[in-house]
């Protein structure tokens, strides 16, 4: 009685939701509104070193510089085929522009060589800034007549190009996708429905990403574009399933709650899969995964509410225009492949199991990239361009910051000296050697009459000056101590100075106006920069690779320098480098992880669904070759895509792909009580040929249209091993899994038993 209680309760719902349809549709309406209006509250985060765990160095580094630090805009520009003095005349007209704050350029090979010039640009604003984005443009007006190459890590307008990138690729793949469910479909009019569905499906999914706070770049580049690819199939097998009832039943009301409670239970079943994949994501230690396994988990529940609550609705409207539009079906008759492949030996099989060893140690050897300058590039971009000419024209150049705690002026100073003599290191910045003119840095400790000298100041006023800074900080060696033994680091007593001045104690002469104005200046852009509030940083230039042993060597050799002056705190090393090690070492064990939960999440669904050890198994083997088949294609390519790309799309790939395997043994055990075994199974493949060919053509093109059309390297190579991996699987499905499953018929129906409930009577 319990199958027969579950179908009566399916039935109950089923009619609810038919019965409250017009209900229904109204509060997808209103969901629909109050999402549209809360997409631009969605925060989206570009920096995958956000994603890594808190107890990382690089995490806890970016943690402190955003809590102490402004980083300005700059930028790398190289202008080729001129002369050195053309060159001069450039920086020296650029120093010129307004929120320009500096132009370092002069005649050592670093920033002139083989008739280019290469122009470092700073900033006296952030990113984004309208007075910093007015300069750029300035100077690339200046710039327009030259062979010019910009290179800037402006995340604003890159976020608005790829932006507009992925909304070509949505156009494009709507298109082709609706030429595809035209050919599959079996009435005209139900395609419009299908777009209606997935469009507030979309819009939900996407509207509520704000509850989650902040979202990567890569899932609000790829969440649309994958649900539409992962989620369509949902309301193509409750419309195929109403057009099936609609022959038994005269009423529409009466097929459609009929299909309703049938699809409910099919539609769940298969989605579980994908879901199951997803959730895997979500367990990574690189919350990257947990970032997309949850937008995309999320946008599984909207698409089957959708389908299950808003689409009845839709089809009880519109009932006649999907019958008047009712077609044959336009799916090639492929009966004939399917007997081909029970006549002809298990040669596929065969194949697969000799490609398979191949495959697998492709896929184990691929190159992995974990920084961004180290992706293979799949479609052309202007600023990696430029990166890769000037790297190619002069040496690289890979920041290192190190992050010093407490104040000791002193101790940087003798830091960036040691640091300053390796080899690989281009050039290094901090607080105290930032230079103030005449061989003097902001870090020099001043007599008040070096000060005197220094500012053009009377002796009187430099030492009432010093006697006030010393009695605020408790140090009156300033006034019963000579003038030559008490001495104050520049860059205090220059913040001192403003202070008085911005209170109207000191007023300045116009003689000494000038001078001050540029060190308030230099101080502010200094300061915002090189001292927080818990910890000073120094900014390196290296000509080292972000990735390899010569580059962790030489974080070490860092720490061994700076850690000594600080035996009371920690000295904290971040940049490309440590991003780059820590993404490393966190790739190696969720790399791991999420294969085996995937494939253990997976294999238990198959288990309850087909009661089948052997089955399952199966199923979920050829999936995995599908994996191991698509990951091999980049060692073959001698191509290196990120690391994200394997722990994302191997999940993905092996949750929704398993749907192309299930359909078939769904098809092959019911044909199987009745048929011969190879007449059931050549059946099988025919019937199940166009609902995989539907889904798998879908995730194909979406996958593939990500992979040459965007520019981002990790969307693209995710976007492309996505469409790769689904059409691997749609052909071992369609060609080895047939095969396989005859071949193991015994073994399947040895190792098939019953679940408890089944075994009670119905």
């Amino acid at each position: 009685m319990r199958d027969t209680n579950r179908r009566d309760i399916m039935h109950d719902v089923a009619a609810a939701i038919v019965k409250w349809r017009g209900l229904f549709m109204l509060l997808f309406l209103v969901a629909a509104v109050y999402c549209a209006l809360s997409l631009g509250r969605v925060r989206v985060n570009s920096d995958l070193t956000f994603f890594l765990s808190g107890d990382t160095e690089t995490r806890r580094g970016i943690t402190i510089m955003e809590d102490n630090f402004v980083t300005y805009a700059s930028e790398d520009v190289m202008v080729a085929n001129l002369t050195y003095e053309r060159a001069e005349e450039l920086a020296e007209t650029i120093r010129g522009f307004d929120h320009v704050f500096s132009v370092s350029f002069d005649g050592t090979e670093a920033h002139y060589t083989s008739s280019a010039a290469l122009l470092s640009i700073a900033f006296d604003g952030v990113d984004g800034d309208g007075g910093v984005d007015a300069a750029k443009e300035q100077i690339r007006m200046l710039l327009a007549p030259y062979d010019s190459y910009t290179y800037s890590m402006d995340i604003k307008n890159y976020s608005r190009q790829l932006a507009g990138e992925m909304v070509g690729v949505i156009a494009i793949a709507a298109a082709v996708i609706v030429v595809i469910l035209l050919f599959t479909s079996r009435s005209y009019f139900e395609v419009v429905i299908f777009l209606i569905v997935f469009v507030f499906a979309a819009l939900l999914n996407m509207g509520t990403n704000f509850w989650l706070g902040e979202i990567s770049m890569i899932t609000h580049s790829i969440a649309i574009i994958l649900q539409l690819a992962l989620a369509i199939d949902y309301a193509i097998i409750f419309s195929h399933r109403y057009q099936d009832e609609c022959e038994r039943f005269e009423s529409a009301k009466a097929a459609l709650t009929e299909a309703l409670a049938k699809s409910i239970v099919e539609i769940s079943s298969s989605s579980l899969t994908t879901i199951s994949g997803l959730v895997a994501l979500m367990l990574m230690e690189f919350r990257l995964g947990y970032d997309l396994g949850v937008v995309l988990a999320k946008s599984i529940v909207c698409s089957l509410l959708t389908v299950f609550l808003l689409m009845p609705g839709l089809i009880m409207l519109f009932p006649k225009a999907i019958r008047r539009t009712a077609h044959r079906s336009l799916i090639p008759d492929i009966t004939p492949w399917g007997r081909f492949l029970m006549r002809s030996g298990y040669c596929f099989v065969w194949i697969f199991l000799l490609l398979l060893p191949a495959a697998f140690y492709g896929a184990r050897h691929v190159n992995y990239a974990f920084a961004d300058s180290s992706v293979t590039e799949l479609v052309y971009s202007e600023s990696r361009a430029a990166m890769r000419k000037i790297e190619s024209t002069f040496a690289r150049s890979t920041s290192v910051v190190l992050l010093l705690p407490a104040e000791d002026l002193e101790a940087e100073k003798a830091i960036l000296r040691e640091v300053e003599a390796l080899p690989p290191v281009k050039s290094a910045m901090g607080l105290a050697n930032i230079a103030v003119g005449d061989g003097r840095v902001l870090g020099d400790r001043f007599s008040s009459r070096e000060f005197a000298e220094l500012m053009d100041l009377g002796q009187e006023e430099a030492d009432l000056l010093f006697q006030a800074y010393g009695v605020r900080h408790e140090e009156y060696q300033a006034l019963f101590g000579s003038r030559e033994s008490y001495r104050v680091p520049l860059v205090d007593l220059a913040d001192f100075l403003f202070e008085l001045i911005d209170h109207g104690v000191f007023t300045p002469d116009a003689g000494q106006a000038g001078e001050l104005d540029e060190l308030r200046g230099m101080l502010a852009f200094a300061q915002d920069q090189l001292r927080g509030k818990d910890y000073n940083r120094l900014l390196l230039s290296v000509d080292l690779p972000v990735e390899g042993e010569e580059s962790r060597a030489f974080v070490e050799t860092l720490r061994a320098i700076a850690a000594p002056y600080y035996p009371g705190g920690e000295v904290l090393i971040v940049g490309d480098i440590t991003s780059a090690r820590d993404l490393g070492d966190s790739y190696t064990g969720d790399s791991l992880l999420i294969s085996l939960l995937t494939i253990g999440f997976v294999f238990v669904i198959l288990l309850v669904t087909f009661r089948t050890v052997v089955g399952a198994m199966i199923l979920v083997f050829v999936i995995q070759g599908s994996i191991w088949i698509n990951f091999s294609f980049p060692y073959l390519q001698h191509v290196s895509p990120s690391f994200v790309t394997n722990m994302i799309v191997s999940a993905i790939q092996m949750g929704a792909t398993i749907d192309y395997a299930i359909v078939l043994m769904n098809r092959y055990q019911s044909l199987r009580a009745g048929l011969p075994i190879r007449e059931a199974m050549a059946r099988a493949v025919k019937e199940s040929f166009a609902t995989v060919l539907t889904s798998g053509s879908i995730m194909t093109i979406a996958g593939v249209l990500i992979g040459v059309r965007v520019s981002d390297v990790y969307v693209s190579h995710i976007g492309l091993a996505v469409g790769r991996g689904a059409l691997c699987s749609v052909i071992l499905v369609l060609s080895v899994l047939p095969q396989l499953l005859v071949l193991l018929d015994r073994a399947v129906e040895k190792t098939r038993f019953r679940l408890s409930l089944q075994e009670e009577e119905t």
